[in-house]
């Protein structure tokens, strides 16, 4: 489970995914087998949180790494890029950003 912290020092990743109400479930579903079968075994994965919205057109995943680097070996795997342009089809888009924990209240 994610926990913000202010003396947090590792590599917060924030995506964006935008679909459909049709694709929406089909989409989280990828993303949870994801994380279940690659993401969490890999080096600096710390957590994760995926959330919906309520009209189901949007998705957002928080995740924490231990390194910039580590995300970033992550996403050049093999089975991550595969998986990715499974993703990709099922969304009009998504948009990884890179963060840094400047506050929490």
């Amino acid at each position: 489970m994610p926990s913000i912290t202010a003396d947090f020092r590792g590599q917060t990743v924030i995506t964006t995914f935008e679909m459909t109400p049709a694709t929406a479930h089909d989409l989280m579903e990828k993303l949870q087998s994801a994380y279940d079968q690659v993401i969490r075994h890999q080096p600096g994965f710390i957590s994760a949180g995926l959330h919906m919205n309520d009209a189901m057109t949007r998705i957002c995943n928080y995740s924490q790494w231990a390194r910039r680097e580590d995300y970033q070996a992550m996403l050049r795997t093999a089975e991550m890029r595969e998986r990715n342009r499974e993703i990709n089809t099922l969304c009009k888009g998504f948009e990884p950003v890179m963060y840094e924990v400047v506050g929490v209240v």
